[in-house]
């Protein structure tokens, strides 16, 4: 291919974005690295002319910037590294999704800071949803691979019982549960909805799946061991009330215990599932008009539940309040929880904070937005079907 010669416009956005950007010199250089020349004119009034174009970074601008790429770069090194250990069927290092999560959470706590500082940085929309100042679109691949990784990390074992409807078995599970703890229909669905979401939230709609950020939390439902026990104690006493309501729902129930035997029931989806809600959402069920009547948007009752996951106590404790929205946490612990939950996690301004109202953490719950809209979408799915 011939030399190119660019126009003096172009080569002063060229420069600019050079300037501005390194990641698009880097971008540049790979690309003449193929062989391909680029020829630009020699002018040194121009180049003088283009950086007098571009204003000079502040100090706390280029340390953000250089803080920055640093992140990335590492991500990236960790990316590369667990990929070539799961490659060469290395043994892994304990947790190994952890080292991850940080590496991702830094990027973008640090995307943040950049953005912050200079908010020209903020691109455009990302396919994740993520909010253009907190993540850079062109490091979308970065994200496919940490999808990647943790599905091949995460993969279920070998003797894991799969349902072939686990969508739909997660729904009629709430459904039914809502029902015996007393809701009239219409609320039930809500409560098969709002489960279908934490499933997706939990999981990302996977069953089965292991953790590889905790050795403690498996299965579709990501309950320990003492959860999955204490669901089991709660689903026995409501048994008779359950084949009473629902003789079809009963027999796969019974169908599944056989199935799963003396094994970890954390490992059947459907007693995973059954287990996990009665241990920890059941008893919040009743409360479901009252949740609806203080947060009127279906995502932010997704979020709520999900809370009951992460932060049980204090979601319980706001919800008693009778002032849900307004209800401050300020327990470090708990913030500590809420922040290995990608809550508050991202940059020196949301990790400065020492306490947040219920709706500030509702709103702090973005990355999970993507997974309840699937989850909507999949409810309206199932619902469809079974009108049809």
């Amino acid at each position: 291919m011939s030399g190119v010669t660019m126009s003096r416009r172009n080569f002063i956005g060229a420069l600019m974005r050079i300037v501005n950007y390194p990641h698009f010199f880097l971008a540049v250089s790979a690309f003449c690295g193929l062989g391909y020349l680029v020829t630009l004119p020699v002018d040194i009034g121009l180049v003088s002319f283009a950086l007098a174009q571009s204003p000079a970074l502040t100090k706390p601008q280029s340390d953000a910037l250089n803080a920055y790429n640093k992140t990335v770069q590492d991500f990236r090194s960790i990316l590369s590294e667990r990929r070539s250990q799961i490659n060469s069927h290395q043994k892994l290092p304990d947790v190994p999704g952890q080292a991850l999560y940080l590496a991702r959470i830094s990027m973008m706590g640090a995307y943040k800071d950049l953005t912050d500082a200079l908010p020209s940085r903020i691109g455009r929309p990302n396919k994740y949803g993520i909010p253009p100042a907190y993540f850079d679109a062109d490091n979308e691949p970065l994200i496919d691979e940490y999808k990647s990784l943790f599905a091949a990390m995460q993969a279920p074992p070998t003797n894991a019982q799969k349902s072939d409807s686990p969508f739909k078995d997660v729904v009629d599970l709430g459904t039914a549960i809502a029902r015996i703890k007393g809701l009239d229909a219409a609320h039930s669905e809500v409560a098969g909805r709002i489960s279908l979401a934490v499933f997706f939230a939990e999981t990302d709609g996977n069953q089965n799946i292991g953790n590889a950020r905790s050795n403690s939390y498996k299965g579709s439902f990501q309950t320990g061991v003492s959860e999955d026990s204490n669901g089991q104690k709660k689903w026995a006493a409501i048994k008779k009330s359950i084949a009473a309501l629902d003789p079809k729902l009963n027999a796969r129930d019974d169908k599944e215990e056989a199935r799963v035997g003396n094994s970890d029931q954390r490992y059947n989806h459907w007693t995973a599932v059954r287990n996990g809600l009665m241990n920890a959402h059941a008893e919040l069920f009743p409360k479901i008009p009252a949740i609806m009547k203080a947060l009127p948007d279906p995502i932010d009752q997704m979020r709520f539940f999900e809370l009951i996951q992460i932060i049980p106590s204090p979601a319980k404790s706001a919800l008693n309040s009778g002032n849900l929205l307004n209800y401050r946490i300020s327990e470090p612990r708990i913030m500590g929880y809420l922040r290995n939950n990608s809550m508050f996690a991202f940059g020196k301004a949301d990790r400065a904070k020492t306490s947040a109202t219920m709706r500030e953490i509702l709103d702090s719950m973005w990355l999970f937005n993507d997974k309840f809209e699937r989850a909507l979408a999949t409810y309206g799915q199932i619902k469809a079907q079974q009108r049809g």
